[in-house]
C-alpha cells in the first residue's frame, strides 16, 4: 500500500519528510514511541459497518479490518516517501571523523566537538548540502549558527578557496550547510566545531558507547540526502553516583546460592564510574551467608566499575530484604533490596524485559551495552532488544548491518541457566499499532511494516507461522498509536499482550499511571470483554539504555515468568501457557490460582457445571506497603483495601465463573507500583 499526501509546500521531499518525522520522534521521546483467541460473532470491538470507512482515507484501498482509530497517516506517508525517494550516487558520499581528544565526556555535561568532513569521490555539487545532526532523542543541544552566546553554537571552518557556505539552522535538530559559489571536489575537507561558543553543547544525558553524530550529504542539490556510511562517534560515561540499587532474585529454596547485584548509579540510572567506594550491608540477617565479602562490605570502585554481583547462600526459609549504606565516595547513599522469598515448593520466578531500544533506532547505547546493563545492573533473567524495523535516524530494514549487530549481541550474551537473550524487533506500523516480534532461536527475519507483503497484523502472523516466534501488541490503548483490535490476535503467535510500559498502562481507564492519549473502548479490558484470551506482561519499552530499572514514580514494565528452567525453550513454553504476570517496574511477587489452576489457565466449566463457588488464592509480597487488591471479573472491579502490610495471603470463595467469563487480580502499592495477574478464562 502506498500513501500519497497532496503537496502543500515547495520544500524538497526528503527534507520535509525528515523535519516532520523528527518532530514526531522528539515529541514521543519526551513522553517516553487457533480459534480460541478469535472473536465471537457479536464482538463489541467491531462496528456495525465492518468496512470502517470512517477510519481511513479512501486512497488507502481495501483493508478488511480498517485501521487503528488514531492511525498516523501522515507519518506513514512521509516514511514511505522517504524510503522511495531516488537518491543520487553522490548522496551520502564522503567520510567524517572526530578530531582526537582525550576528554572524558560525562553524561549531561557540556562539550566541544570538532569534526572533519572529507568529500567523497563523486564530490558535492553547488547547491548541495552537508547535514550535521546529533541524536534527536536525549536532550542534545541542537546545532545552531545564529547565536554565539547560546548553547550548540556551531562554526564551519577551513573552507576550500572559492567555496561559500550558507548555514541553515531552521530545521528541527540539525544544521544544514548549503554549498554556494562552487562545488566541493573529491577529497576536499572542511571542519565543523559543534559547541564553539562559551556554553559548548550539552550532550546525551545517558552513558553511551560510540554515540553517533550523524552526517548526511545531498550530493546533487535536489533536497534528498543520504547518510555517510560511518558517522563520527564519541563515548559518554555516567555521572557522579546519586543512588544505590540492591537486587535479589524474588524466589529461591533453602540451601540455594543466589546472586545479589549491587550498583552505584548516577541521577539518570546510568552506571556511575566509581573511583573508590563501597557498600556495607546493614544488620545482615542470620539466614544468609555472603561470599567472598567480609562483614559484608562490598567494594564497587576501580575495576568493578560501580556494579558488582556476589553470591549469597540461603540457609533457612524466610522472606529477606537487605539494607545497605554507602561508604567513601558513596557516603550518604542507601538502598533497600526487593524482597526474596525462600521456601520449599515455591515456583521459580524469572524477571524479563522483552521490549527496548538502542541507538540503532530511537534509543541510546549499543546492543552490547543494552544486554550488559540488563544482566549486570538490572539483574534480569531474560531480555530482548527490539529496535524498530523502520524508525529512527537510520532504518534497520535497509541497514542489514544493524540486524547483524543485534544478532551477534544476542548470541554473545545468551547463557542458558544464567541469562537468556532473545532476538527481536519492533514492527512499527503507524496504521495498525506497534508490535514487537520475538524469536526463540538464533535466527529470524525482519518483516517490515512498510513492506506491502507484511503491512497488516494478519500478514505478519502469516509470515511468522510455523516459526518459534511470538508477537506482542503494546501501548494498545493509545500513546504513540493504539492497537487495531479489529484484527483478532493469533492464538499461537500472540497469546499475551503488553499491558504496561514506559508509556503507561493500557489495562483500563482506572489503572494506576494510565497511558496518555487513550482511545476510549480500546483498552486491554475491552479486548478481553470482546472475547480475546490474552495473558498479561509488562515491558520497559526503554529508550534510555536501562532495561529492567524503573525510575521512581514513573511507569515502566517487567514480566514475571514462572519457568522451571532459564532456557529459551522453557521461557517460550511458559509464555504460551500465559504463566506470566505484569508489573509497572516494581518487583512485586504475585501468585494467583483458582481451584488450584494458576493464572493464565483456561478452565472447562462443563466439567464442573454444578459448582456454584470456586476457591481463589492470592499471595503478594511487595517492596512497598500494599494499598489494595482489585479483583476484576469480566470487566467489573471490586477493591479489597489493605492496611499497609507488604505481605498478603488471601483465600476466599467467589461465585463460579460461567462460560466466557474471565478473572484477574491487580495489586497496587504505595508510589503506584502495580502488578496484574494474567486472567483465568472459563471456556
Amino acid at each position: 500500500m502506498k500513501i500519497v499526501l497532496p503537496s502543500t509546500t515547495s520544500t524538497p521531499l526528503n527534507a520535509a519528510a525528515w523535519m516532520f518525522v523528527l518532530a514526531v520522534a522528539i515529541a514521543l521521546a519526551a513522553l517516553g514511541c487457533g480459534a480460541e483467541n478469535r472473536q465471537g460473532p457479536e464482538n463489541p470491538l467491531l462496528p456495525d459497518d465492518t468496512a470502517t470507512s470512517d477510519l481511513r482515507d479512501p486512497s488507502l484501498g481495501d483493508l478488511s479490518a480498517g485501521l487503528s482509530a488514531d492511525a498516523k497517516l501522515e507519518t506513514e506517508a512521509l516514511l514511505q516517501e522517504d524510503m522511495a525517494a531516488p537518491r543520487s550516487p553522490s548522496d551520502g558520499g564522503g567520510r567524517a571523523w572526530r578530531v582526537a581528544s582525550n576528554t572524558i565526556h560525562v553524561a549531561g555535561r557540556r562539550a566541544r566537538i570538532e569534526i572533519v568532513f572529507e568529500t567523497g569521490p563523486l564530490g558535492i555539487a553547488e547547491g548541495g548540502a552537508i547535514f550535521l545532526q546529533p541524536s534527536p532523542f536525549w536532550e542534545w543541544d541542537p546545532p545552531q549558527a545564529s547565536l554565539p552566546e547560546a548553547p550548540g553554537f556551531t562554526e564551519v571552518l577551513d573552507l576550500p578557496d572559492g567555496l561559500e557556505i550558507e548555514l541553515d539552522d531552521q530545521s528541527p535538530g540539525m544544521l544544514i550547510a548549503w554549498l554556494r559559489g562552487r562545488a566541493l571536489q573529491p577529497g576536499e575537507t572542511l571542519r565543523f566545531i559543534y559547541g564553539a561558543g562559551e556554553l559548548g553543547v550539552r550532550i546525551d544525558r545517558y552513558a553511551e558507547d560510540q554515540t553517533p553524530i550523524y552526517i548526511a550529504v545531498d550530493g546533487d542539490g535536489d533536497g534528498i540526502r543520504g547518510f555517510i556510511a560511518h558517522s563520527p562517534r564519541i563515548d559518554i560515561v555516567g555521572g557522579p553516583p546519586a543512588q544505590l540499587r540492591l537486587i535479589l532474585p524474588t524466589t529461591a529454596v533453602p540451601g540455594q546460592t543466589v546472586r545479589l547485584t549491587v550498583s552505584a548509579l548516577d541521577i539518570h540510572r546510568s552506571r556511575s564510574p566509581v573511583a573508590s567506594g563501597s557498600v556495607v550491608i546493614v544488620d545482615p540477617p542470620p539466614g544468609l551467608v555472603f561470599a567472598p565479602v567480609i562483614e559484608p562490605v562490598i567494594e564497587l570502585g576501580g575495576s568493578f566499575g560501580g556494579s558488582r554481583t556476589i553470591e549469597v547462600k540461603i540457609e533457612k526459609p524466610g522472606i529477606y530484604r537487605l539494607e545497605a549504606r554507602g561508604q567513601g565516595e558513596l557516603a550518604g547513599l542507601g538502598a533497600t533490596s526487593n524482597p526474596l522469598i525462600a521456601r520449599e515448593g515455591l515456583p521459580a520466578l524469572a524477571w524479563a524485559d522483552l521490549h527496548g531500544h538502542s541507538q540503532l533506532s530511537d534509543g541510546t547505547g549499543t546492543p552490547a551495552q543494552y544486554f550488559a546493563y540488563a544482566r549486570d545492573v538490572a539483574a534480569l533473567d531474560v531480555a530482548a532488544l527490539t529496535d524498530h524495523d523502520h524508525w529512527g535516524m537510520k532504518a534497520m530494514d535497509n541497514q542489514p548491518a544493524f540486524w547483524t549487530e543485534i544478532r551477534e549481541a544476542v548470541g554473545r550474551f545468551d547463557a542458558p541457566g544464567r541469562f537468556v537473550t532473545l532476538l527481536g524487533y519492533e514492527w512499527t506500523s503507524w496504521l495498525h499499532g506497534h508490535r514487537h516480534v520475538l524469536y526463540f532461536s538464533d535466527r529470524g527475519e525482519i518483516y517490515s511494516s512498510l513492506d506491502p507483503r507484511y503491512e497488516t497484523p494478519d500478514a505478519l502472523w502469516n509470515a511468522l507461522r510455523g516459526q518459534t516466534a511470538m508477537t506482542f501488541a503494546h501501548h494498545s490503548a493509545g500513546g504513540p498509536i493504539s492497537t487495531n483490535w479489529l484484527y483478532p490476535p493469533d492464538p499461537v503467535l500472540e497469546p499475551l499482550t503488553e499491558i504496561v510500559s514506559v508509556h503507561g498502562s493500557s489495562e483500563a481507564p482506572d489503572s494506576p499511571l494510565p497511558i496518555y492519549n487513550p482511545v476510549p473502548g480500546n483498552y486491554v479490558r475491552d479486548a478481553l470483554n470482546a472475547g480475546y484470551r490474552l495473558g498479561f506482561l509488562g515491558s520497559g519499552d526503554s529508550h534510555d539504555g536501562h532495561p529492567g530499572i524503573r525510575e521512581a514514580g514513573a511507569s515502566a514494565g517487567l514480566a514475571g515468568i514462572f519457568t522451571p528452567k532459564l532456557t529459551r525453550e522453557s521461557v517460550l513454553e511458559a509464555l504460551r501457557a500465559r504463566r506470566v504476570y505484569a508489573t509497572n517496574g516494581a518487583r512485586i511477587f504475585l501468585w494467583v490460582e483458582l481451584d488450584g489452576m494458576p493464572m493464565g489457565s483456561l478452565t472447562d466449566v462443563a466439567l464442573n457445571a454444578e459448582a456454584t463457588e470456586q476457591r481463589l488464592q492470592i499471595e503478594v509480597v511487595a517492596p512497598k506497603p500494599i494499598v489494595r487488591v482489585d479483583l476484576i471479573r469480566s470487566g467489573v472491579s471490586m477493591a479489597i483495601p489493605v492496611d499497609g502490610q507488604t505481605e498478603l495471603n488471601l483465600d476466599r470463595t467467589i461465585p463460579a465463573l460461567r462460560p466466557g467469563e474471565y478473572h484477574y487480580v491487580r495489586v497496587v502499592t504505595e508510589g503506584e507500583g502495580a502488578a496484574w495477574s494474567s486472567p483465568i478464562f472459563a471456556r
